[in-house]
């Protein structure tokens, strides 16, 4: 059995709990739930880095990654970097995170915000909405087509953003549909956590224009951003480059600065 697959057992007894303690109808009476949500798509369109800055503090390949700084403080950091979004990790088992971080964030910072988790079931998007998220993550990986459709439709219903990962061709064909918006290549080998920028050279070309790029995972230089941006890619998400720092927000905008020069 993979990391993938025990993280999967573990999040569907976990979602199974949380619909049982606070049901769907509670999430939908919070303020947050009626606030328009921000383009992520449109901010990456106008940018010319791309860059979706992450807020982790763990991950199982890596173990404590930043576990020191207050999410505030690095989505303050993060905005005024002029980052084009912030992906905040809310899987707490795993990585560390929570949807209070969500909020948090939220409170913090007019940035869109991507609910970063394994979403397999509806109400995880609901509760997305409710925290202040613009987009939420499907994993192409983890998901049937059937499964995709139900939930970036769902996303659509509420009016959040749609962003699907991929690490293969095979992937890329399963899920490839009218409500999904942003089409992210994961370098990260999900099985071996094995990192190849190869990965997002070879499945560009693949991915119809009607889908926003995103290469996902081991972009540690602005020489990367630059290569891949020839490629078509238009937003790049980073994490572990500025969390294991001790400011993420000024690593974010000399990394930026770099790549706009």
């Amino acid at each position: 059995m993979t990391i993938l697959d025990r993280i999967i057992i573990s999040k569907r007894r976990e979602v199974d709990l949380r619909k049982k303690l606070l049901p769907a109808h509670y999430w939908e009476q919070s303020p947050l739930f009626q606030r328009t949500p921000i383009s992520l798509k449109q901010r990456l369109q106008d940018s010319p880095s791309g860059i979706i800055a992450e807020h982790k503090r763990r991950s199982p390949s890596k173990a404590i990654i930043n576990d020191k700084l207050a999410v505030e403080e690095v989505a303050k950091g993060y905005e005024q970097a002029g980052v084009c979004g912030m992906s905040v990790l809310t899987d707490g088992h795993y990585f560390g995170g929570s949807l209070d971080d969500l909020v948090i964030a939220r409170a913090q910072t007019k940035l869109p915000l991507l609910r970063k988790d394994f979403i397999i079931d509806p109400y995880q998007i609901i509760e997305a909405k409710a925290h202040g998220a613009d987009v939420i993550l499907l994993i192409a990986a983890v998901l049937e087509r059937t499964e995709i459709e139900i939930l970036s439709e769902t996303a659509k219903n509420l009016s959040l953003e749609v962003l699907l990962e991929i690490h293969n061709a095979a992937e890329l064909e399963k899920a490839l549909m009218p409500s999904l918006d942003l089409i992210g290549v994961n370098n990260r080998n999900l099985k071996t956590f094995e990192v190849d920028l190869e990965t997002s050279k070879a499945l560009a070309a693949q991915i119809p224009d009607q889908f926003l790029k995103i290469s996902e995972s081991g972009i540690s230089q602005p020489e990367a951003v630059k290569m891949l941006q020839t490629y078509g890619y238009h937003g790049f998400l980073v994490g572990e480059n500025f969390m294991k720092t001790t400011h993420p927000g000024a690593a974010a905008e000399a990394f930026i600065k770099n790549i706009t020069a």
